[in-house]
């Protein structure tokens, strides 16, 4: 019987040391080599179905309702306008010109139900016949309400006796650098256009004379785009497509638009006053970058460097003085000129801004009411301000800027011309000036370019015109 057991137990014994053996050594070789051998294989990592669909839509925005929401408030401006055409031999005998109808295209934004249309300044230049097209195709002739040149804005009204879909303007300040926009406009006369992009930047002067300040996109605009709307997606208006950069005429990657605060500001005042009133700060310098900071003795790198405060301005008056760095204004940034000029662009005279600026590495605040213009400075010619009565009866005439300091650079050329502090400046570039304003817009609409001729009553009286280049 113990033998029995004995051999019972061994064979058990036996049994399991077997099994262990086959489980430490054949079974974990053989998944080595199944893990080997399917190691090329990719991996998959479960994911949450749920998860994806969030994630997709913010990656992706919807843009329907955006879109749905101002196509139908944005028109096809036609501008008609007489050119000269070819001159045949007939035409040269009879000595007459032969004319011709040329029409320009462009877009226009509903900003009333009223019929009131913002577009670009040059979509409608030297036109005889202005129709709109809206996009239920119904046209109409509408009448040019006022127009600015420096901004490249322009305000149309046409009469209907239905209300009309629009548009109202929204807060471009706002807008932020890689948010989504929408151009909706007439690009080569295919009406009802949506293209969509990122803002690239804001506060873009293409001008090179810190007169401008676009936002910045790549949404796609091409020529017929021009006055049509730059909206966000929730469909608020931002923005007046305005321009390309471009070296075939066509879309090449960048477009730009006036904000939406600076073209309000202009169709108010054309709407209240016929023009556009300007609020200046009274300041004179330039943007810092590490050039100019090294040579100006600062190291601040980004703001207004204040070089010059003109005398009975609003700056002067609030305590600005040369050397403060302008940092904000009304809690915006103000890294560069364009974010300066810009934003001074929906002020108006007798409003007040907050300045923030650095003084001996101290922050300030300073309240600045803006005023009308009183001086400016003519380029080559010096500081011009405006005449009284008194001062133009002196010199017999009925309008001009009176010379209140030469240029010091051409001060003793100017003398032996006869132009002296006093002399009477009456036009720039053919542009008649009854005041401070007439001079800034005269150089606002001028091209970069172009010849300045600036006609000048000097001490002796004699009106003589300078061509300075």
């Amino acid at each position: 019987m113990k033998k029995i057991l004995t051999l019972v137990l061994v064979s058990a014994l036996g049994g399991v040391l077997a099994l262990g053996g086959y489980k430490l050594f054949v079974e974990e070789h053989n998944q080595n080599l199944a893990v080997e051998q399917v190691s090329d294989l990719p991996i998959y990592v479960p994911t949450k179905t749920s998860s994806n669909a969030n994630n997709s839509g913010t990656l992706a925005p919807n843009f329907v309702d955006a879109a749905e929401k101002t196509i139908h408030a944005v028109v096809h401006v036609k501008n008609t306008s007489i050119v000269n055409g070819p001159t045949s031999m007939r035409d040269l005998f009879y000595g007459r010109h032969s004319q011709r109808a040329q029409v320009g295209t462009g877009s226009g934004v509903i900003i009333s139900p009223t019929g009131y249309i913002v577009t670009n300044n040059h979509v409608i230049s030297n036109a005889n016949e202005i129709s709109i097209t809206l996009n239920n195709n119904k046209s109409y002739i509408a009448e040019l309400v006022g127009t600015d040149k420096a901004t490249d804005i322009a305000l149309l009204k046409i009469e209907t006796d239905e209300e009309l879909p629009f548009m109202a303007f929204g807060d471009s300040d706002n807008a932020k650098i890689g948010e989504w926009v929408l151009a909706v406009g007439n690009p080569f006369n295919l009406t009802s256009t949506v293209t969509a992009g990122i803002i690239s930047a804001k506060s873009r002067d293409l001008s090179g004379r810190n007169l401008q300040s676009f936002i910045q996109t790549d949404a796609a605009v091409n020529p017929g785009n021009s006055g049509g709307a730059l909206v966000n997606t929730n469909g608020d208006l931002i923005g007046i497509n305005t321009a390309i950069s471009s070296q075939t005429g066509s879309y090449i990657g960048y477009s730009f638009a006036v904000p939406s605060n600076i073209a309000r500001k202009i169709v108010n005042d054309i709407m209240e006053y016929g023009n556009v009133q300007n609020g200046i700060l009274g300041v004179v310098g330039g943007a810092l970058n590490s050039n100019n900071a090294e040579q100006l003795g600062t190291d601040i790198t980004e703001g207004f460097y204040v070089s010059e405060v003109t005398e009975d301005t609003g700056a002067e008056k609030a305590g600005i003085k040369s050397g403060d760095i302008i940092k904000k204004i009304d809690g915006v940034a103000i890294n560069k000129f364009s974010d300066l000029s810009g934003y001074l662009k929906t002020k108006s005279p007798e409003d007040v801004v907050n300045v923030t600026l650095l003084r001996d590495g101290d922050e300030e605040v300073f309240p600045v009411t803006l005023l009308k213009p009183t001086t400016f400075i003519v380029e080559s010619v010096g500081i011009v301000k405006n005449a009284t009565k008194e001062h133009l009866k002196k010199y017999n005439a009925e309008y001009g800027l009176r010379i209140t300091e030469l240029n010091e650079d051409f001060k003793t050329s100017w003398n032996r011309s006869g132009v002296k502090e006093g002399s009477i400046v009456t036009k720039i570039n053919g542009k008649k000036l009854y005041n401070v304003e007439d001079a800034i817009e005269a150089f606002k609409i001028r091209n970069v370019n172009e010849v300045l001729v600036v006609e000048i009553i000097d001490n002796e009286g004699e009106k003589v015109a300078y061509q300075i280049r």
